[in-house]
Parts: C-alpha cells; structure tokens; sequence
C-alpha cells in the first residue's frame, strides 16, 4: 500500500513539474531562460515520473523479472540524468554563438517606451 501511495505521488509530482516547465516556456522573456525551464523541467520531472514507474511497478511484490524491468527503468533515468542538461547547455551554447542576447531589461522588451 505505502509503496503504491509513493509511487502515484512521485508520478503526480512529475507531472506537476511538467506544467511548471510548459507555464515557464509560455511566461519567460528570452531563449535562455526559457530552455532553462524547458531544461530543468523536463529532467526532473521525466525522472520523478519514470522513478514512481518503477516504485509502482513494485507493489504487489518482488520477483525477479519485476526487479529487471525496474533496472531498466532505472537505466533510462541515468540516461536521462547525463544527457538532458548537457543537451539543454549544448542549445544554449549555439543560440550564444548565433547570437541570441538575454534580455536584461524589462525597458528591451517594449518597443516605444522609454525606460525611466
């Protein structure tokens, strides 16, 4: 029972992390700091919610096979963990030597206002 509870509650948690990342990519200003959110939203909420998978995938009791299929998953988010955020870096790193500038003032993003 305890390990079902876990495991919905790391799932839902995923998911809500998922909603921040997709809340932070319509609400930030430039690429940076949306591929920031794009970025760390996507790892941490892919490993929780695989991470509840596997805690789930355990709650009726421990065999073999189940702890093989509970490796893999584990596996994946190893895989996740190391690639994700170099991935993210490696976009920002070419949308810098493209030349993409941050935002760094509020008064840059309203065109015909003077900043005060």
């Amino acid at each position: 029972m305890s390990a079902t509870l876990l495991g919905i509650l790391m799932i839902v948690t995923g998911l809500v992390f998922f909603l921040g990342a997709a809340v932070g990519l319509i609400r930030f200003p430039d690429f940076y700091t949306r591929m920031h959110a794009a970025g760390k939203g996507d790892t941490l909420s892919t490993l929780l919610i695989l991470s509840g998978i596997a805690v789930y995938f355990l709650h009726d009791g421990v065999d073999f096979l189940k702890i093989l299929v509970v490796l893999k998953i584990l596996a994946i988010c190893a895989f996740i963990a190391l690639t994700s955020p170099t991935s993210t870096h490696a976009l920002m790193k070419a949308g810098f030597d493209d030349g993409i500038q941050p935002v760094t003032d509020e008064a840059d993003d309203e065109e015909g206002k003077e900043a005060p």
